[in-house]
Order: C-alpha cells, then sequence, then structure tokens
C-alpha cells in the first residue's frame, strides 16, 4: 500500500491591515500596518482526518494581531512581530514556529497653511496626515521556541543617479547590439532584506527604527557616492557600507532591476542628444535586467531565503 507523507505546511490570516492611532493630547500619530501570520507544528492529523483539536483557527490569530496592537501598542513593525510570535509558540502549545511578516506604510503629518484659518483651533492642527510615496518598511519574525529571527527591510524605493555612472567592456556575442556607455544614468527600485544578529535570548533588542533608518542611510549614502561601472558593483558597495556601519546586521540581500533609460535617437530631425549637453531619454518599464546578491560578514551564514525578493 502506498504511504503518503505530509510535507511543510503552514497556516494562519494574511495580511490584517492595522491602524493604531495614538493620541498625544491634540497631537495623533499613526501606524499603519499590513500583518500576515503564519503558524507550523504538530498538525499531521488535521490534514489526516480534519480533526481541528490542534488547530488555533485563523479568525484568532486575525484577533490577536488586533488586541496585541492595542494592549501593547506598536513601538516598531519588528517589535509588534516579536511579541506576537512568541505568543503563539510559547502560549499553544501544538505550535511549535511562528512566522510574521509586517508591511509598514508610512504617513507624514500634513504641514497647515498660516493663515486662512476656517475655524477656531484650526492653527493647532496635529491629526491630518499624507501617505508618503517612497518605500514600503518591512519586517519578518520567525520564532520556534528556542531563537528568535528577525528580518528587517524595505521595497519600492526608487533611486536614480544622473550621472556618473558606465557600462561597457561586456561579453559580447552575435546577438548583442547594446552599445557601450560611459555616461549614463543609473536608476533602480531598491527591495532589500536584511538580517539581526540578535536572537531574542541572552541580549537586549536593537533599537529597531534606528537600525532601519541607520540601513536606508547609509545604503543611499552608499548609492550616492559610488562611481558605477554596473548596477552589480553598486549593489556590492551598499551592502558593505551597510555592514561597516550596523553591527546588529549580519546579512543583508538587495533586488534592484536596472530600471533602463536609453537615450532618444532624435539624429533623423537633425538633433544631437548627447548626454554631457543634456539628453533627453526613454524611460523603458521593461523588460529590465533584474540584479540579486546578498552580502555577509566574513564567517556568517547566509539565512535569507533567496526568494524572498527575486521575481
Amino acid at each position: 500500500m502506498t504511504r503518503f507523507v505530509l510535507g511543510q505546511n503552514q497556516y494562519g490570516k494574511a495580511e490584517n491591515r492595522v491602524v493604531k492611532i495614538t493620541r498625544d493630547g491634540d497631537t495623533h500619530h499613526i501606524k499603519d500596518l499590513n500583518v500576515s501570520v503564519a503558524l507550523s507544528g504538530d498538525m499531521e492529523e488535521v490534514h489526516r482526518s480534519g480533526s481541528n483539536a490542534n488547530v488555533l483557527p485563523t479568525d484568532t490569530t486575525k484577533n490577536t494581531v488586533f488586541a496585541f496592537a492595542k494592549e501593547h501598542g506598536i513601538e516598531s513593525a519588528e517589535d509588534l512581530g516579536v511579541k506576537l510570535a512568541r505568543h503563539f509558540v510559547d502560549d499553544n502549545e501544538p505550535i511549535h514556529r511562528a512566522r510574521i511578516r509586517v508591511e509598514e506604510y508610512g504617513w507624514e503629518r500634513i504641514e497647515t497653511s498660516k493663515g486662512g484659518a476656517r475655524f477656531v483651533g484650526s492653527e493647532e492642527i496635529a491629526h491630518s496626515f499624507v501617505r508618503t510615496g517612497q518605500e514600503t518598511r518591512v519586517a519578518q519574525i520567525t520564532y520556534d521556541g528556542h531563537g528568535i529571527q528577525v528580518l528587517s527591510g524595505f521595497k519600492d524605493l526608487t533611486v536614480l543617479n544622473s550621472t556618473n555612472s558606465e557600462f561597457f567592456g561586456f561579453l559580447k556575442d552575435k546577438y548583442t547590439t547594446l552599445q557601450e556607455d560611459h555616461d549614463r544614468i543609473l536608476a533602480t527600485t531598491v527591495s532589500t532584506w536584511w538580517r539581526h544578529n540578535w536572537d531574542g535570548i541572552d541580549s537586549h533588542a536593537p533599537d529597531w527604527d534606528r537600525s532601519y533608518g541607520g540601513v536606508r542611510k547609509h545604503a543611499l549614502q552608499a548609492f550616492a557616492e559610488t562611481y558605477s561601472y554596473s548596477l552589480q558593483q553598486t549593489l556590492f558597495e551598499m551592502g558593505v557600507r551597510v555592514l561597516n556601519s550596523r553591527d546588529e546586521v549580519d546579512e543583508i540581500r538587495f533586488s534592484m532591476p536596472n530600471k533602463h533609460h536609453f537615450r532618444s535617437d532624435l539624429s533623423p530631425f537633425g538633433i544631437d542628444n548627447d548626454a554631457k549637453d543634456g539628453a533627453v531619454y526613454y524611460a523603458a518599464d521593461r523588460p529590465y535586467g533584474l540584479i540579486e546578491a546578498t552580502i555577509l560578514r566574513d564567517g556568517a551564514e547566509q539565512l535569507i531565503p533567496v526568494d524572498m525578493t527575486n521575481l
């Protein structure tokens, strides 16, 4: 008789949209998260017979996310994720592993006008926001009852250097038509994950917001300050700068599509379109080169899954 074996499995409630408002007198603060819960453990019986004795309902995981946001507040995406992961594993015997993924959407306060108030107290407005149009902050927390792994990151942060970028000397074959370029636009949309070396056991947790801000700052500074001969080189320099500057990070992975900008051919109209004179470019959205790599400290183990960032 053929016997079938249950492989890796998980379940949970995905994309719980949590908006938490904190009122500090007349000044309000907003946290806007998208939280996904995935649980694994002693789930053999539910798959084989349908017995739900070891199943914590996904509706319960949803309720827990909202309850924790209210009872514990949201200091950061990572902090909430750590609390949730520990709760699901430590307080539910059949659950052996919890993975919490969090996306955080930024808001900035709307600056009000100095005059022309239309109602009493309008000059004290501190509760109106506009959604920022930059990156989405992300986090993933995994806990197995022993150690905890925290991955932080962001996605969809578009950056551009209008010069200080070349691409030449590349491998050519009979199908190569791309021309070498010694003054090109380098543009990409950065998606990245980095792994903290904090394991939740002995030392104090990092200041998650400070760490996030530091990684973002150093990655962007490296992008701006690297004279680039390839997007791979720029990516590597961004990772090295982060690891040199943030002791709490052991590994960082980038996924960076090359947002191609091609100089428009205006020669049929008798118009030169040289980069040195301020060229006009065609911004192609697809297809695009996709550059991905992980940078680690010497001796560190590569633990960030490669499929977390790739297409």
